[in-house]
């Protein structure tokens, strides 16, 4: 190695180290954090962290938070299931640009009886520490073959009530997938 290579291993390992010593003290033993680093792809016209991208971190951050807790994409394939996500209402409240660190973090905010439903609350921040933005989101497990909504196997339900759990951790029921009072309305119904 020699030169340029250097210079950005160098960049690595100290983006990586700072990264660690800021972020590391954010995390509370319910949480679940993931790191990112805002790429060129990640940005939108207004050159900051695109609405697209928060989703696409969000749904990374999850399927590693599924994966560390047992349910890995070869589990979750194995057993016929599919997560879905009915809504992700998110609030931004500061900018983030290309280049800058920021970290994901994840705390499971509900979980059914039967594991079917499950909500998480995403919060990103920057390497200040400063709060970019938070989402509340709602999913459920689909069977792939039937594609309906089902509830967990037993291991996999044993597993999701290990989950770590936020301080307004709640118990699911349908009614909540229903709360906003958002219903389907054929195109038909509109014109």
């Amino acid at each position: 190695m020699g030169g340029l290579e250097d210079f950005y291993t160098n960049i690595y390992l100290t983006v990586s180290i700072f990264s660690f010593i800021i972020f590391e003290p954010l995390k509370k033993a319910s949480m679940f954090s993931k790191q990112f680093e805002i790429r060129w792809s990640d940005v939108d016209a207004n050159g900051h962290l695109a609405n697209s991208a928060y989703t696409n971190f969000m749904s990374h951050a999850r399927m590693s938070f599924f994966g560390d807790h047992g349910f890995s994409m070869k589990t979750i394939q194995k057993n016929g299931l599919g997560p879905v996500v009915f809504y992700e209402h998110m609030y931004y409240f500061k900018e983030s640009f290309l280049g800058t660190p920021i970290q994901v973090t994840i705390e499971v905010s509900g979980l059914s009886e039967d594991g079917m439903f499950f909500s998480f609350d995403h919060d990103f921040y920057n390497h200040k520490g400063e709060h970019l933005a938070h989402c509340q989101m709602l999913g459920a497990w689909i069977d792939l073959k039937t594609r309906k909504l089902t509830g967990l196997p037993q291991d996999l339900l044993e597993l999701g009530e290990k989950f770590p759990k936020a301080d307004s951790f709640k118990l699911l029921t349908k009614e909540d997938t229903r709360k906003f009072g958002v219903k389907p309305k054929p195109l038909s119904t509109r014109l």
